[in-house]
């Protein structure tokens, strides 16, 4: 038993962790990044199992993991207000062409982060030219571009 009662304080430990270091962690995650988690599953996998390296006790911490994340996607599916605690909700970054600058600091996102998306998705250059960039809840940015004005037509005399 207490190595299920390990397993479910390090499960909730981490998805702390992950919380706490912004979406856009898992959304663009980098070398370092992966490295990092194989890392921190090492050193996790060790505190867990201590001296005890048996399938039975390898099977019941994996079993421990799915069943919480199980119940963790049941209470997120049953009740939408702790879903958007557990998982978070849309920021609007960029409003009209204006960037949000307390928000993308809080959300740790540069103004270059939103320029890449709108020129990787739109073949945007400026922010003049989005109506509205979104972190999304799983740290991508949704570009929504400005309306582009209609062209005049000349007329042939």
């Amino acid at each position: 038993m207490d190595s299920v009662i390990k397993a479910a304080v390090v499960y909730f430990v981490l998805w702390a962790i992950i919380r706490i270091s912004g979406r856009r962690t898992l959304g663009e995650m980098t070398a370092f990044d992966f490295v990092l988690f194989l890392i921190i599953g090492g050193a996790t996998q060790r505190g867990l199992t201590g001296e005890d390296y048996s399938l039975t006790n390898a099977f019941l911490l994996i079993i421990t993991f799915v069943a919480i994340d199980i119940l963790m996607s049941l209470i997120e599916r049953g009740a939408p207000h702790v879903r958007r605690v557990l998982e978070g909700e849309p920021m609007i970054m960029v409003e009209n062409g204006k960037p949000l600058r307390h928000r993308m600091h809080r959300a740790r996102i540069a103004e270059d982060d939103v320029l890449e998306a709108a020129r990787r998705m739109h073949g945007l250059e400026r922010l003049d030219q989005i109506k509205f960039a979104i972190l999304e809840a799983n740290g991508h940015i949704t570009i929504i571009p400005a309306a582009k004005p209609p062209r005049s037509r000349k007329r042939a005399a």
